[in-house]
């Protein structure tokens, strides 16, 4: 079984996705980064670009225009500026 975290992306109108999933990829600031469930705690801002997440075994896609991201052990949430949903991969 695989194991998951819990991924909330929100903008300013709404959550745009929330549930679980088995990796989140972000457009951080210093870098892109990936999040598995057990990473390390760490806040950082993020630019514009694409927030990839797995789950069910499909990737999705979101094209985001800057914002935040907190990431724990078992939880990410990115705090965006605008999202655009892309077609999934």
């Amino acid at each position: 079984m695989t194991e998951t975290i819990t991924f909330h992306l929100v903008a300013p109108e709404s959550e745009v996705f929330a549930g679980e999933v088995e990796s989140v990829t972000a457009p951080g600031s210093e870098g892109d980064f990936g999040v598995f469930k057990g990473h390390a705690p760490f806040m950082t801002t993020l630019r514009e670009g694409t927030v990839s997440v797995m789950h069910g075994g499909k990737r999705q896609d979101f094209a985001i225009h800057g914002g935040f991201a907190d990431v724990t052990p078992t939880q990410v949430t990115v705090l965006a500026e605008a999202v655009e949903r892309e077609p999934a991969a």
